[in-house]
């Protein structure tokens, strides 16, 4: 992590009208009324006259709204990310997000400018070289995957902070997880659908004379991944209906939260089934379909047409129906269930956490984030805190 000069601006109080505010900025006027139109920067006070008014907090959340403009972000990408919170930490974490997307920019960049470079000098003394056409285009093509990368790792990171702030068992799911693998007999093993790591981050494991490969299909999420785990670990990328590996060659193979992603289940089971060994243990995770339903209940209370994902993900693979669809490939599969709950005392992570999902939200609640922080807020006023139900298991399964 970078390190900032911890200085902090104490007279917040000093308000700009929208001319002199513009002018600061060195942006135009239409352009905070257009922000201000679509819910991403409204003035911290407005006159009984009209008139708005900006302050100095508005600079700072104006100044990441152009940077993420700038580094390709849409409105509805960025407006998720704008946090509410004023306090010294918030603000030092999106200084150092933004450095991170910046630094991740300038290699982007760098690589291309490296690969121009060859390609030049390569058609000087030899003609032309397709392949290093191809492999150009394949670096141009990398800017979106980026983006969308920084997008999922990012919304990862908020729902997983919410579990680990709020949960109230003593070991966290990733700690718990961890404990139900024997690593006795694993010598080789593969994870599909690693995310940012966790299972491996805070869980030690000695690796010397064993095969432990960690695989994603997003390249983003792997090369992120391997600069904060050990080099003893493998890093690959590919989709779980094709994986790269011949037949008999793990002794155990783990998908956390991944299955019911698979956009072809059946095939994404008979690909892990092949290269697992006879006698093989597979671990994978789901949910049960009460899990977190209170929030999705909150979230329909405030607007029915709301929707946090576009279909139920326990349906495709969940606690009701895992060992029926796992029974045809496996000879043993058993469940084990992670009993747990949420106490939430705060609206903020709450917040952050629907803002992660997957539905229509962000476009739903763009101009009302205030209105449902509110709405949130109250809740937990009134009772104290908002309890959410966790229905998390594991199914253990013999090849």
């Amino acid at each position: 992590m970078i390190h900032l000069k911890r200085v902090w601006m104490k007279d917040m109080s000093e308000y700009y009208t929208t001319g002199k505010f513009a002018k600061m900025a060195n942006v135009s006027q239409r352009t905070l009324r257009y922000y201000d139109s679509v819910g991403l920067l409204k003035p911290s006070f407005i006159k009984e006259n009209g008139y708005r008014q900006y302050d100095k907090k508005d600079l700072l959340r104006l100044q990441k709204i152009i940077l993420l403009r700038n580094l390709g972000f849409s409105i509805e990408e960025i407006a998720p990310m704008l946090s509410k919170d004023n306090s010294k930490e918030d603000l030092l974490n999106s200084l150092q997000m933004q450095y991170d997307l910046i630094q991740n920019r300038i290699d982007y960049y760098q690589n291309i400018k490296e690969s121009l470079s060859f390609m030049m000098n390569t058609i000087e003394s030899e003609g032309m070289n397709w392949n290093k056409v191809i492999e150009v285009l394949n670096l141009l093509s990398k800017d979106d995957e980026m983006i969308e990368s920084y997008k999922n790792s990012n919304n990862l990171k908020v729902r997983i902070q919410l579990h680990d702030l709020y949960s109230q068992r003593k070991d966290s799911w990733f700690e718990w997880v961890f404990k139900q693998i024997d690593f006795k007999q694993v010598n080789t093993l593969l994870e599909i659908g690693c995310g940012s790591g966790e299972l491996w981050k805070k869980n030690h494991i000695e690796l010397r004379n064993r095969q432990f490969f960690l695989s994603d299909s997003s390249r983003g999420m792997i090369e992120d991944v391997s600069k904060q785990l050990s080099d003893d670990f493998s890093f690959m990328v590919f989709p779980c209906e094709n994986i790269p590996f011949k037949r008999d060659f793990f002794d155990c193979v783990i998908a956390n939260h991944v299955l019911f992603y698979l956009p072809d289940l059946r095939k994404g089971l008979q690909e892990i089934v092949r290269v697992l060994k006879e006698k093989g243990t597979f671990y994978c995770t789901t949910y049960g379909k009460n899990h977190m339903k209170e929030i999705s209940e909150l979230v329909h209370e405030f607007d029915s047409d709301i929707y946090l994902s576009k279909s139920s993900l326990y349906t495709k693979f969940g606690k009701e129906n895992g060992k029926q669809l796992l029974s045809p490939y496996f000879s043993d599969v058993e469940l084990i269930c992670y009993d747990d709950k949420l106490v939430i005392d705060d609206a903020k992570p709450l917040v952050d956490y629907v803002l992660s999902c997957h539905g229509n939200q962000n476009e739903k609640l763009m101009n009302r984030y205030d209105e449902f922080y509110v709405f949130l807020n109250d809740k937990i006023k009134k009772d104290g805190a908002i309890t959410i139900t966790k229905e998390a298991c594991l199914f253990k399964c013999k090849r």
